[in-house]
């Protein structure tokens, strides 16, 4: 069934986020060999680029992204329009953690906020600026990762489990 989507994604323009590094640049690896535009979003700018050329300037591109800024996902999703002059789907991947604490009181609100402006605001944003050029055209496919921990009882709470509880539930 795989294989079903990666025939589809051949000659569509696929945006990134979390490319850098990890899953997102794995996908960006696959959507590219099977004959995708990628463009590799990050805020890891010097990795993002040894990706984007590991790949090759011919199928990809790298645009530094902030996703919980909305004016930087704005900004990559124009820049993929304005080079390959469509944009087919979003791959919302980008995710930050941090570590485990014994406790929650242990927690600190700007971790929890910066958390939460990634993992959840970034998605959220990607999906706004995508409908916004998806919508007129009555095409396109948005993807939004979240872990597994999401949908586990545990006794330790963190920033992460909570926030992708929230794509989840």
């Amino acid at each position: 069934m795989f294989w079903i989507l990666l025939v589809q994604v051949r000659r569509k323009v696929a945006l990134i986020t979390g490319a850098a590094s990890g899953l997102g640049e794995c996908t960006a690896k696959l959507f590219a060999e099977h004959r995708a535009k990628v463009i590799l979003v990050d805020i890891q700018d010097d990795l993002g680029r040894m990706v984007s050329e590991a790949i090759g300037s011919a199928n990809s591109m790298f645009v530094h992204c902030d996703v919980s800024k909305e004016e930087d996902v704005k900004n990559a999703i124009d820049t993929a329009i304005s080079t390959y002059g469509k944009f087919d789907i979003v791959f919302n991947n980008a995710g930050i953690s941090d570590p485990l604490k014994p406790s929650i009181i242990d927690n600190e609100k700007t971790a929890f906020d910066r958390v939460i402006g990634v993992n959840v605001t970034g998605i959220f944003l990607g999906m706004k600026h995508a409908a916004r050029v998806m919508v007129p055209v009555r095409s396109g496919t948005i993807i939004s990762t979240a872990t597994q921990l999401a949908l586990l009882q545990m006794w330790v709470v963190d920033e992460t489990m909570v926030n992708r509880a929230g794509l989840t539930h």
